[in-house]
This record gives C-alpha cells, structure tokens and sequence, in this order.
C-alpha cells in the first residue's frame, strides 16, 4: 500500500503527509481483521510486567497528541507510544521544520514537542479508553522555569492512565535538554520521580530515552544509574546532530535532529 501511496506522499511538504496521515487515522474506518496474522499468539511477549501482542510498537514523535492511538494499535502494532507531551500546549518551531533528504535516505526534524498539552492528552485519553498498550513521553515545555519540575508533572498526570512512562532527555530540539545526560543532574531526576512512585504507591515502568551523541564514557554511567535507581529499560535513540559530512543532500546544513540511514550506521558503531 506505502508503494502506491509514495509518490504522492512525497510530493507533499513533509509535515502536511504527517497531518493527512494522521486525519485520515482518525476514521478509523478499516476493519481490523485486515490485519490478523495466523497464529499471532505466537508473538506475545512479557515486558514491563504487561502482556504484549507482539514486540512491534510505535515510538513517540508521530502520535504526538494522542490523536489516533487506538487507530495504530488496530493495524497491528504491539503498543504505541504517544508524544513528547509537555505541561502547557506547544506549537514548536517555526516551519518549515522538517526536511527530506531523499539522497540520503535521510530526514532533518526540529519540530520542537509540538503537542496539545497535558491536560488536552489526559482527558483525551481518559475519552477514548485504550485498546492496546500505550506509553506516555514526556518532556519539558521550551521556556519552562524548571525542566524537572515539568518531567514530574508529567508522570504525575499520566501515572494513573499510561502502561509505561517514557523520560525524554534526548531531543536536540529543546535547550538545555541534553544536559540531563550528566550523571548528577539525571540521578537527581531519577531519584523525584521515584518519589513521585513511591508517594502514590505504584510501580508503573520508567523508561529513558537518550540520545546518540552522548560521549562513551556516558554509557556506562547511565546503565549503571539506571540499573540502580529503578528504570526498567533504556530507549535507543533519538536524532542526531552529527554525521554528516558524508551526506551528499544540501538540505543536510539545516540544524537539528537527523535520521534514518545516518542514525543507523551510529547506532551499528555504538552495538
């Protein structure tokens, strides 16, 4: 179906194939059975403490607002994971803000956690109910005075509602972000947020997500932390900002997040 959908996708402005993408989702008109596999069961695998239909979800960036989750989940994906959902709506940064690299099966993307805000997302959900596993990222608003402060809102608001929380430390998108990558500063994150757990008795999965420009070094000191202080899983990655300079595309100057086949060879260096 993508074949046939190509070519006119692609002669669309990136964003507006994402926004058509995501309108027509929201029909949610195509029957489920389309998409049943023989002997599916097969597939389910136990994470998280949670029963998943198969190990294929969606990651946070597409479903920002939590629009169409329930959507995602009937075409077949094991869980999606909606956002990055910062405390106040954001709209992001000016456009045009995502780039196609086509000669480099690549992509530059700063949208900058353009969603519609906690309170939107949370009574959107708590609407349409769940039909699968969802997850929850969360991330700080731009010009927010205390970037930790608004990762706890975020758990705190969606605690009672998510499968798993996902902590975003890792866009280039937003200042200051990927300081939490420092050992301190993501301990002291680590050890509110537990508290927040621990204050209102549950055990609900963390989850971060780093980026993959961090230095070596790093690695070894974000497991280490991670492996004490209660995160039940690592996401690798987000974009990066590096690796260019074999890229033959001169969209390639544009700043921020870069991925695909760039963000592959790092990450086969990084295994």
């Amino acid at each position: 179906m993508f074949s046939i959908l190509r070519p006119f996708l692609f002669n669309l402005d990136p964003e507006t194939a994402h926004d058509l993408a995501i309108k027509s989702l929201k029909f949610n008109f195509i029957p489920s059975k389309i998409f049943e596999v023989e002997d599916e069961q097969m597939l389910n695998i136990q994470l998280l403490g949670k029963n998943f239909p198969n190990p294929i979800g969606l990651a946070a960036g597409f479903d920002k607002s939590a629009e169409i989750y329930n959507s995602l989940l009937k075409l077949g994906f094991g869980f999606v994971e909606a956002g990055t959902v910062t405390p106040l709506k954001q709209f992001g940064n000016s456009k045009p803000r995502i780039f196609r690299l086509e000669d480099d099966g690549a992509l530059i993307n700063r949208l900058g956690f353009n969603n519609d805000g906690m309170e939107v997302i949370k009574n959107r959900i708590m609407s349409h109910g769940k039909k699968g596993i969802l997850g929850i990222n969360v991330g700080p608003n731009k010009d927010t005075k205390d970037q930790k402060v608004d990762f706890c809102l975020g758990l705190k608001n969606f605690i009672d509602i998510a499968d798993y929380i996902t902590v975003n430390i890792s866009s280039p998108n937003t200042e200051g972000l990927r300081d939490f990558h420092n050992q301190e500063k993501l301990k002291d994150l680590v050890l509110a947020l537990n508290k927040i757990k621990k204050d209102n008795k549950t055990d609900i999965p963390l989850l971060l997500k780093i980026s993959p420009d961090i230095e070596d070094h790093r690695i070894s000191e974000i497991v280490n932390m991670a492996i004490k202080n209660n995160i039940s899983a690592i996401i690798l990655t987000n974009t990066t900002e590096g690796n260019r300079d074999k890229l033959i595309s001169d969209t390639k100057k544009e700043k921020s997040g870069l991925l695909r086949r760039p963000l592959q060879k790092i990450s086969k260096n990084i295994i």
